[in-house]
């Protein structure tokens, strides 16, 4: 009898010594019933499912090239709109605070989007209106009313100068040229990009054209650097002259007030060729101007010389 008594006393002992150990008692759980657990099961598929999307709509967002991505950064002001409760359909305005925040009341207070798309953002609401118990069903539609916190600066050749304001990530430079009309002395832009070296671009390249500029540019139209060509010999005006791009050699005499002699014939034109050697070339004016012989185009630095 007793060491029947004490066989069922074992397991209980090793029960006891097993919970002791454990520092804690712990209630045993009651078995759900299958109503239950099927609740429980499609409340997890459901968070699963809204965090899926969030991540989705990242990782889309990330991968879109930045002239079509908008991050929403401190001072724009975005449209929120909560679609199925009693302010359906109503504007709400908010505009986002330093430390890229907005107070939202409805979900409870303030809500970083700073860095977000409204996609993102638009996520991250619903998904704490659902944790709120707010409704399941929540629908909440994000746009941006007025677009404040990327700009850049542009200076220089422009008839309307300031800052102006993008609405994606990164814009083309011709875009903000046209919207800051050129000047027609205007050559070439300098972008200045987060305090390092500027570079420059030529306005007369169509691929410096589509440059994409980001928030925080400096952007400076310059003109063209000044060129010139010089003229002497047998000539009413010698000396340097400005040079201008399509000036022909002709046309650079009678700048320069003409021959010092109605019958002056022969001008050497020399210009700087291989290795910094001048090469020197030989018209006849008489030739030019009867058409039989090109009148050669000038080049920025050439050396014109009237014979006789």
């Amino acid at each position: 009898m007793k060491k029947l008594i004490s066989a069922s006393i074992l397991p209980f002992c090793l029960a006891s010594f097993v919970v002791a150990g454990s520092g804690q008692t712990r209630p045993a759980s009651k078995p759900k019933t299958p109503a239950q657990q099927e609740k429980n099961d499609r409340a997890s598929l459901s968070d699963e499912s809204v965090a899926k999307n969030n991540d989705s709509a990242t990782t889309s967002s990330s991968a879109a090239p930045l002239t079509e991505v908008y991050r929403v950064g401190i001072g724009d002001v975005l449209d929120i709109r909560a679609m199925n409760s009693s302010n359906s359909g109503r504007s709400t305005l908010f505009t986002v605070v330093a430390g890229g925040i907005i107070d939202f009341p409805l979900a409870g207070g303030s809500i970083t989007v700073a860095g977000l798309t409204t996609e993102e953002i638009q996520n991250r609401i619903r998904t704490e209106l659902k944790r709120r118990a707010f409704d399941q069903n929540a629908e909440v539609s994000v746009g941006i009313r007025q677009y404040n916190s990327h700009t850049v600066l542009v200076t220089g050749l422009v008839a309307s100068p300031g800052d102006r304001v993008l609405r994606r990530e990164a814009v083309p430079l011709y875009v903000i040229l046209a919207e800051s009309q050129l000047r027609n002395d205007a050559a070439a832009v300098v972008i200045m990009r987060g305090g390092s070296a500027a570079h420059s671009l030529s306005l007369s390249d169509p691929i410096s054209l589509n440059t994409t500029v980001t928030s925080g540019d400096v952007i400076t139209v310059v003109g063209r650097a000044q060129e010139f060509y010089y003229i002497a010999g047998r000539i009413n005006y010698p000396g340097q002259k400005s040079f201008q791009a399509g000036i022909t050699l002709l046309q650079a005499i009678l700048a320069a007030g003409g021959t010092a002699r109605q019958n002056a014939e022969a001008v050497d034109l020399s210009r700087e060729g291989a290795a910094g050697l001048l090469v020197t070339t030989r018209f006849n004016l008489k030739q030019i101007k009867a058409g039989t012989v090109a009148d050669p185009k000038l080049q920025p630095g050439d050396r014109i010389e009237v014979l006789h």
